[in-house]
């Protein structure tokens, strides 16, 4: 492979970009993704950027942005000072930077308008993990796609694993009078193996008859908790992680779907940026090939050294196939992590290693930092001269402090006791090293603090273990993981009081007593007179009271007050963890308890869920807070720390790898020798081919190991301190294996295990680069943080001006005015806005009363009043014994939004729906079969010629988008520009409407001061509430509105079908405004199509505007004026209307 330049020459086709540790993958993504924006070669909706989390994925976003902003300050930078010759900067800038804004001013003003073109819709860049990426294809893809729309996604099997796990072991075997194969705990390991790797082959097949041999059991009870999972998915309509992937590629790989779905797809993205592709598994990868190697622009970058995530279902060797195909291969041999000495020795100790297979070996880099960045103090100058250049001694690159071993010994030391040992050693050597104050030239020069170091483990107890030490000896430290906070003792604990505060039983009361909360021991329990724990049981029938008037903020501050809690916390050992788990789950008790209006025992089983999910936590407020904001030692597992960088790291694991000697029949994930294809063996001990794929098994994770001891080792950025013990989990270890394959100059791959028969102490090492140092006995040194120097704090000033006129508008807030609404029209010009002003169906209240004066309608009005008899062959309204007012026009948008025109059963489904809704929202005097009576004809009335008298009932779902909400930049958004006023609006429809249009007198309305004056900057938001597809050919897009509003007389006659002739609506439309809110969805519909429309044409696919005045629409009968039918108003606008107007809101100015 070549070293991949970029500023190079952009890469097209295929490419993979294998990376190491610090050379800056997310650096290259993003700069990638700049000048691919910046030259014009893709615009933002066109590039796509997929990771595997969702904390990579918000550092992606946040880094493209931030490279995406840092270029186009600067191309402002360069136009800004206006000279016409090429432009060779020089500037404080990096190298892609400087790349970008080199050339003439006109090739600088193309990459300008490029970048503020992304930089504006850079919320709709597509930067997503897998999955997401996967669910929004599948959405998309329609009626091409495996997808179901009211299908619910879960991101846990837990529960229906269990279910369908018992389910299937007792239909098989509860009827045996032999003993089953396996009992019913590994049956429920089997089915969580299965399920969590659901595409994964099954070995070993029975062959013959199933069920003569315990294998062919288990692997016909595996068989059969896949299928039942699956049909219990369909039936309950749940889909998972892994059903979104296989969707995917099954619609992809369809002989008949596949090749429309891909082309889709290919059309959708040009370039597509893969980020730690070593941790993408054989679907993904397939999905990514099918979709668009050979056919779009395809970056796949990774590190496979850093392949350590086969246990959530990566697959390495995925990533070694995609190398073998791709077009193109490059490598990232730059680090920028870490001093040039640390990276020579780590060369040393693991430079032309195989990494569990050939294809992945510890390759050569280049240090950019080639200086040293931990210098000793003064005091250690003055005290041992010698160590001037940072080595040999306690500040070499790589110290291995080691146990010596003693051949003679019968037998090795235990393992616990030498775990022991390290953490007594560690925490002296740390509170050495801070004593001793060397120090650190990262950024500023000052001395190392406790902050500088982390601590990498393999699990999450023994981190906790170290903290305890650490923090027992004065020295701040902190566990940084993903945890549950429920997952603790405390939740327990909270638990425990809940359901003392429900049922004050004296066991309950006496359980209180020993948490926290109270903080009793259990020999002052034992002691505690009557009198003591009758107190006791008054406080927590008093806490209890306190907690379902007041709620749990009340709760807590009560027994923090009463109790003296915190004091008690932060006195104990690990009390300002507790502390912190206290007051994270009370927030979040209190949060759920005021949101769900919940009672103590509601909240109760809601703790007790979340405790119980705590194993299947993500990344949300469920993940445990530090305790402490102050400068503290991070303690972390080697998994967590991918992707982080420390200054020194501290490694007490690398020594102790426990490897299991027999087999324990366990189920074993592992590639085929033969084939090369990931299988998983369930077969148990008694598997045709066991004692084989046992050994790849081991073969394999000895090789993860030795992955995930090169990540580890790489998180540093000047030195690394580890232990060597010997013991029987040395053999085996990372760190064994690099040792002892140094010194046995043997291949490229090192051995499985080499046994402990020398020590660290005896081998040959570069004195420069590696500290070799026997552990002895020592004191823990006395440390105290050395003095904050105060800083000098100054007030800040804002000298920003403020931009009185940008808001947050609607076309309610834009009319609000106009329509008489005196609090609206105070606010609508009263400056910055942050949310949307009233909704639509707000409108039509103030509407209708500026249309006349509100009336009671004839099914509100005195039963002694007798309603006139309407002229012969006039209809009445649907609608005319119904209510008005916003309720009912809410109402009946609900319904309108969520019904299917085309039900078997039309009525049915409307009157479920009027009742559901009107049981939410009461709307005045009527049921719900009125209701459902009224709007049935609406939907069965022809539209007119502009939808070619299609009716609603006649427009398929697919054809039909509800509610599309918007939010549109006016004059620029968040980067203001130009001078924009809704009377800017008026003179450009008097340009394109001719005279004949039904609305050309409106732009004379939009001259009232009241409308004129109002400013469009900032953004406008809104709801179409449905877009209609028209025509099979040549489709056209109409912008689709309902209102409710009515138009008759208020002297007690019946609602006339003939006050909705299309020759009274314009006059109503324009008194409402509403001409002005069609043109403003227009505008919407316009940008939404420019985006998502292939080959769009406003001429051909901008259809128009139908205003649905419901209550004049009686069906398939409604009278009709010039082929229109009553209740419809029917527009569509010269499409450079729209454009222009598109242009005038976004503060562009036309020549």
């Amino acid at each position: 492979m070549t070293a991949f330049d970029v500023c190079g020459e952009l890469p097209t086709g295929t490419t993979v970009l294998e990376a190491s540790a610090g050379t800056g993958k997310t650096y290259t993504i993003a700069a990638l993704a700049a000048r691919y924006i910046a030259d014009g070669i893709v615009e933002l909706p066109e590039l796509m950027v997929i990771t595997f989390g969702r904390m990579a994925t918000n550092e992606l976003r946040m880094r493209v942005r931030e490279r995406l902003v840092a270029v186009e300050r600067a191309l402002t930078e360069c136009l800004a000072e206006g000279d016409d010759q090429q432009r060779a900067p020089d500037r404080d800038h990096d190298d892609v930077t400087r790349l970008l804004i080199t050339g003439t001013p006109s090739v600088l003003a193309a990459r300008h308008r490029r970048v503020r073109a992304a930089l504006a819709e850079f919320d709709a860049a597509t930067i997503a993990t897998t999955h997401e990426f996967c669910q929004t294809m599948l959405d998309e893809l329609g009626v091409l796609g495996d997808h179901e729309p009211d299908a619910t996604f879960t991101d846990s099997l837990t529960d229906l694993t269990a279910e369908v796990a018992t389910d299937c072991y007792l239909q098989r075997f509860a009827g045996d009078s032999t003993p089953p194969p396996f009992d019913f705990a590994e049956a429920i390991r089997i089915a969580t193996d299965v399920i969590g790797d659901e595409t994964v082959p099954l070995v070993p097949r029975p062959v013959g008859e199933v069920g003569r041999t315990d294998a062919d059991q288990r692997y016909a009870f595996a068989t059969d908790v896949r299928e039942q999972l699956r049909v219990r998915k369909a039936r309950r309509r749940l889909y998972s992680y892994s059903d979104m992937l296989t969707r995917l590629r099954d619609t992809l790989v369809d002989p008949v779907r596949g090749g429309p779905a891909a082309d889709r797809l290919r059309e959708r993205y040009a370039v597509v940026l893969v980020d730690e592709f070593q941790d993408t598994d054989p679907v993904q990868w397939e999905i990514l090939r099918t979709a668009f190697a050979g056919h779009a622009t395809l970056i796949l970058i990774g590190d496979p050294k850093q392949a350590i995530y086969a246990f959530r279902g990566a697959d390495v060797y995925s990533y070694l196939d995609a190398v073998t195909e791709a077009g193109q291969l490059g490598t990232l041999n730059v680090n920028w992590r870490s001093d040039s000495v640390l990276v020579a020795a780590l060369d040393q100790l693991m430079g032309g290693v195989a990494l569990g297979d050939q294809r992945i070996t510890v390759g050569g880099v280049t240090a950019h930092h080639q200086q040293r960045r931990l210098l000793p103090s003064q005091d250690q100058l003055d005290d041992c001269p010698a160590t001037s250049d940072g080595g040999p001694g306690r500040l070499a690159p790589v110290r291995i402090r080691f146990q010596p071993h003693e051949p003679e010994s019968e037998q090795l030391p235990r393992v616990g006791n030498l775990r022991r040992t390290i953490t007594a050693d560690l925490v002296a050597d740390i509170a050495e090293l801070l004593a001793a104050r060397p120090l650190l030239t990262i950024g500023e020069r000052r001395p190392v603090r406790p902050g500088d170091i982390a601590v990498l483990v393999r699990r999450n107890d023994r981190a906790e273990e170290i903290r305890t030490a650490l923090t027992g000896a004065g020295i701040p430290a902190v566990v940084l993981g993903v945890s549950s906070v429920y997952a603790s003792d405390t939740a327990s604990e909270w638990l425990t009081l809940l359901t003392a505060l429900e049922q004050p039983r004296q066991s309950q009361v006496r359980a209180v007593a020993l948490t926290a909360f109270v903080g009793w021991t259990m020999p002052e329990l034992a002691t505690a007179d009557e009198d003591a724990v009758i107190e006791l049981s008054a406080r927590i029938r008093r806490w209890s009271r306190l907690l379902t008037h007041r709620g749990v903020a009340a709760l807590i501050e009560a027994i923090t007050t009463e109790t003296d809690l915190g004091r008690r916390m932060l006195a104990s050992i690990g009390g300002e963890r507790r502390l912190t788990d206290i007051r994270h789950i009370g927030q979040s008790l209190h949060a759920t308890m005021t949101s769900g209006q919940l009672g103590v025992g509601a909240l109760i089983d809601w703790l007790r869920q979340r405790i119980d999910e705590a194993q299947n936590t993500s990344l949300d407020d469920r993940s445990r807070r530090l305790e402490t904001d102050a400068e503290a030692v991070q303690i972390l597992t080697v998994h967590r720390s991918k992707g982080l960088q420390f200054p020194i790291v501290y490694l007490p694991e690398a020594w102790d790898r426990f490897v299991r000697r027999e087999d324990d029949g366990r189920l074993l994930r592992l590639h085929d020798d033969r084939t090369g294809e990931l299988v998983l063996d369930v077969g148990g001990l008694g598997g045709a081919g066991r004692r084989e794929r046992l050994a790849g098994y081991r073969a394999e994770d000895g090789g993860e190991d030795l992955r995930l001891a090169y990540v580890a080792f790489t998180r540093a950025q000047t030195q690394v301190v580890t232990w060597w013990m010997p013991s029987l989990n040395t053999a085996g270890s990372a760190l064994q294996r690099f040792l002892f394959r140094s010194r046995a100059a043997e291949s490229a791959e090192p051995a499985d295990r080499y046994e402990v028969t020398s020590d660290p102490g005896l081998l040959p090492h570069d004195a420069a680069l590696f500290s070799i140092e026997q552990i002895m006995p020592r004191p823990v040194a006395e440390w105290q943080a050395g003095p904050q120097l105060p800083r000098r704090l100054e007030s800040r000033r804002f000298d920003r001006e403020l931009d009185q006129d940008w808001r947050r508008t609607s076309y309610s807030a834009l009319t609000a005015a106009a329509h008489g609404s005196e609090a609206a029209a105070a606010g609508a010009g009263a400056g910055v806005s942050s949310e949307a002003e009233p909704t639509k169906e707000d409108d039509e209240t103030a509407v209708s009363e500026s249309l006349s004066e509100l009336a009671t309608p004839i099914a509100e009005s005195s039963s002694t009043v007798e309603a006139p008899v309407p002229a012969a062959g006039e209809l009445v309204s649907p609608m005319d014994a119904l209510p008005m007012g916003a309720a009912f026009g809410t109402v009946v948008h609900a319904i309108f939004e969520q019904v299917d025109p085309q039900a078997d059963d039309l009525g049915t489904q409307l009157r479920t729906l009027a009742g559901e809704e009107l049981s939410r929202l009461p709307a005045g005097p009527m049921t719900a079969p009125a209701l459902a009576d009224g709007i049935e004809p609406a939907l069965l009335t022809p539209l007119g010629p502009l939808a070619d008298d299609r009716r609603l009932a006649d427009i398929p779902v697919s054809d039909r988008l509800a509610e599309l909400t918007f939010e549109l930049p006016l004059a620029g958004g968040d980067q203001p520009r130009g001078n924009v006023r809704l009377g800017d609006v008026g003179p450009l429809l008097d340009k394109h409407l001719d005279s004949t249009d039904h609305l050309a007198p409106y732009p004379a309305m939009l001259a009232d001061p009241m409308l004129a004056d109002q400013p469009l900057r900032g953004y406008l938001t809104g709801s179409i509430d449905a877009v209609l597809r028209v025509g099979d050919d040549q489709p056209r897009y109409l912008v689709v509105d309902y209102k409710t509003n009515w138009l008759g007389e208020f002297d007690r006659r019946p609602l006339l079908v003939s006050a909705y002739a299309p020759s009274r609506l314009p006059e109503a439309m324009m008194r409402a405004h509403y001409p002005l809110q069609a043109l403003l969805y227009a505008v919407a519909l316009h940008r939404y199509l420019r985006w998502r429309q292939p080959g769009y044409d406003p001429e051909q696919h901008l259809g128009g505007m139908l205003y649905l005045f419901v209550r004049g629409m009686a069906g398939p009968d409604t009278p009709r004026e010039g082929g229109v039918p009553c209740g419809v108003f029917s527009w569509r606008p010269p499409s450079a209307l729209i454009t222009e107007l598109s242009d005038l809101l976004d503060g562009v100015e036309r020549p």
